[in-house]
């Protein structure tokens, strides 16, 4: 059988990838997005630029498992005046100033009746948080400690112009097809407002990632999913549920355009082929972080819930809830960067080329070494074909090629990166030293 990489994916990305990322983070920063409503909708109108995604909208009311989808949040306009006249808080400045899920409200409030409804930070005296309250009917403002604690006695007039109402939940997903029905799950939740890093990153770098494998063959298909946190991911499982035995691989993305050090939360399974992909790829990233697996965090939890246990693993850089910026005004377009994000891609496209790669050989010549210089295979290495290859990786790959290992197994047990184990088996292919070992013809001859 011949193997060959993927048309594309294993070349380096551009440099400008991360400013393409970048560019689409600040197009989708400034939108007020919930977990349903007309900010996802313009929010997947945006990501549709780069790649066509099928959009779903699935009526409020709707039994998906123990849930049951939401009313739909829109809001138009918010903001508290205080008794000289002058407006304290505009959600126009800034959305994450409005409670997300705020129902209506219009009064004339003392200032110690107020208070209860404004949210602050008083670790960070100077952010503004983000606050939600989807399941539970009520309203409120958030600002800087600092402003409100200037606020003097008084009158404030108080409006928040928005509406609750059955509705429908609104998701995308773009499928692109591969050789085979068997999927690799690319997820992002698109319900957090102008959050920068959590998440108009991951939902940027994966519709970046969506465009440039949408004109490639690939072995696997891969599914981008964009959909709102924890309902989103529950009513697409509840939607797909007789679909997601095709799922080989998974990844949830989040917090992947920050300066931390890429992190890796492995799946339930613990075990997975993508729970060693990117141990493989994180295992040669300074400072890289693999995590176990918890119930706490996005939405691997529901992917990887009992009844499902799909191996689906989390990839972020800064792990939520660890960095001060986390759920406040702080993580703005500043707190990301190109270099970063290019990064991350650079990272996702490696486990992608292994995904993509991956596949057990057999050494057709393995009583001792084969000659390999009479085989021309030293001056191989030379060639243009075998850059990334060494003749370490080859001797590697011959003597693990049983039957039992895998390249990714090879590349991990040699220390070896992925695409230098693989370039030696390609070379060894080549050279009629290996075969396939799910190859009948292959498996009968080396008996």
């Amino acid at each position: 059988m011949e193997h060959v990489k993927p048309d594309g994916l294993e070349q380096s990305p551009s440099m400008g990838v991360g400013d393409e990322i970048h560019e689409l983070a600040a197009r989708l920063f400034p939108i007020c997005r919930s977990i349903t409503g007309d900010g996802v909708r313009q929010t997947l109108d945006v990501l549709s630029d780069q790649v066509a995604l099928e959009r779903h909208e699935v009526p409020s009311g709707t039994r998906v498992f123990d849930w049951t989808v939401p009313q739909e949040w829109n809001i138009r306009s918010a903001s508290i005046t205080g008794p000289d006249g002058q407006t304290v808080v505009d959600f126009a400045d800034c959305n994450l100033h409005v409670v997300n899920y705020s129902v209506p409200f219009k009064g004339i409030l003392p200032l110690d009746e107020l208070r209860p409804h404004i949210h602050t930070l008083p670790g960070q005296p100077d952010a503004v948080p983000y606050r939600t309250s989807y399941y539970a009917p009520t309203w409120g403002f958030c600002m800087s400690c600092d402003r409100a604690s200037e606020l003097p006695d008084g009158l404030y007039r108080v409006e928040i112009d928005s509406d609750l109402k059955d509705g429908s939940l609104s998701y995308g997903e773009y499928l692109h097809r591969g050789q085979t029905e068997r999927e690799f799950l690319l997820s992002a939740h698109i319900c957090h407002p102008s959050l920068a890093n959590d998440n108009c990153s991951g939902l940027a770098l994966l519709a970046i990632l969506a465009r440039h494998l949408a004109a490639r063959e690939t072995r696997y298909s891969y599914r981008f999913l964009f959909a709102p946190g924890t309902i989103g991911a529950i009513t697409w499982l509840a939607r797909n549920e007789d679909r997601t035995h095709l799922i080989d691989h998974g990844l949830v993305l989040s917090c992947v355009g920050d300066a931390g050090s890429p992190s890796y939360k492995r799946s339930r399974r613990g075990d997975a082929f993508i729970d060693r992909a990117m141990a493989h790829v994180l295992g040669h990233e300074a400072g890289a972080r693999l995590l176990d697996f918890s119930p706490y965090g996005y939405d691997e939890r529901q992917y990887c819930s009992p009844g499902f246990n799909l191996p689906v693993g989390m990839f972020q850089r800064s792990v939520y809830g660890t960095f001060p910026e986390y759920h406040t005004s702080a993580d703005n377009l500043d707190f990301i960067s190109p270099k970063h994000l290019a990064d991350s891609f650079r990272i996702l496209t490696d486990v992608i080329n292994i995904v993509e790669r991956d596949w057990t050989p057999l050494n057709l010549f393995p009583k001792c070494e084969p000659q390999l210089g009479r085989r021309g295979l030293y001056d191989a290495l030379g060639g243009q074909q075998a850059q990334e290859a060494t003749s370490m990786s080859l001797l590697w790959v011959l003597n693990l090629a049983d039957g039992k290992h895998s390249l990714l197994s090879i590349a991990q047990r040699s220390g070896l990166p992925f695409r230098e184990v693989a370039a030696a088996a390609a070379i060894l292919s080549d050279h009629g030293l290996l075969g396939e070992a799910s190859d009948p013809l292959i498996l009968s001859s080396a008996r």
